[in-house]
């Protein structure tokens, strides 16, 4: 279940939002397929330490994080995956892997890749792995103010050429 800060974040900010409740999704792409949704209309939170700051970096699910480019970007010497003994404690009523991208609502800044600019709405975690939150693309940045930039990379898989054997 969504949990309730999240929910009156939304109600308290007139940020309209849709709930999808599916099937247990531990991973961004296994909830795409609950909802049956490309990877690409998925957002996933990424949380991230950057010279010692975290920051939350949403990207489509099917992409990977470039952290070379959150590095550029953000001007610091260092940027890594946080680990979740880390961060924990910052989404304390969210199921950890099910971080929502609210950075104003839980303190941290907010750094989404430029090709969910492109998208008409957004499915998020949204502190559970058994219900997703869907706003629009324009709510979502109204809301948030991220800052964004190019910081993904298409999954490798996608990249691949398929050969047809029988040609």
């Amino acid at each position: 279940m969504i949990p309730e800060p999240i929910q009156n974040y939304l109600q308290q900010q007139h940020v309209p939002f849709l709930r999808h409740w599916h099937p247990r999704a531990v991973t961004a792409q296994e909830l795409a397929q609950a909802l049956h949704v490309t990877g690409y209309r998925v957002a996933k939170s990424v949380i991230i330490e950057a010279d010692g700051q975290l920051w939350i970096c949403l990207i489509p699910a099917a992409d990977i994080l470039d952290l070379q480019k959150v590095r550029e970007v953000l001007g610091t010497r260092e940027a890594r995956l946080a680990t979740e003994d880390v961060f924990a404690d910052r989404f304390p009523e969210c199921e950890l892997g099910a971080e929502p991208p609210f950075g104003h609502l839980y303190g941290l800044p907010l750094l989404m890749d430029e090709k969910l600019e492109g998208a008409e709405d957004l499915l998020l975690r949204a502190g559970s792995h058994e219900e997703a939150l869907e706003v629009s693309v324009k709510d979502f940045i109204g809301l948030e103010t991220p800052r964004t930039a190019s910081i993904s990379l298409e999954h490798p898989e996608r990249n691949t050429v398929q050969h047809d054997l029988h040609a």
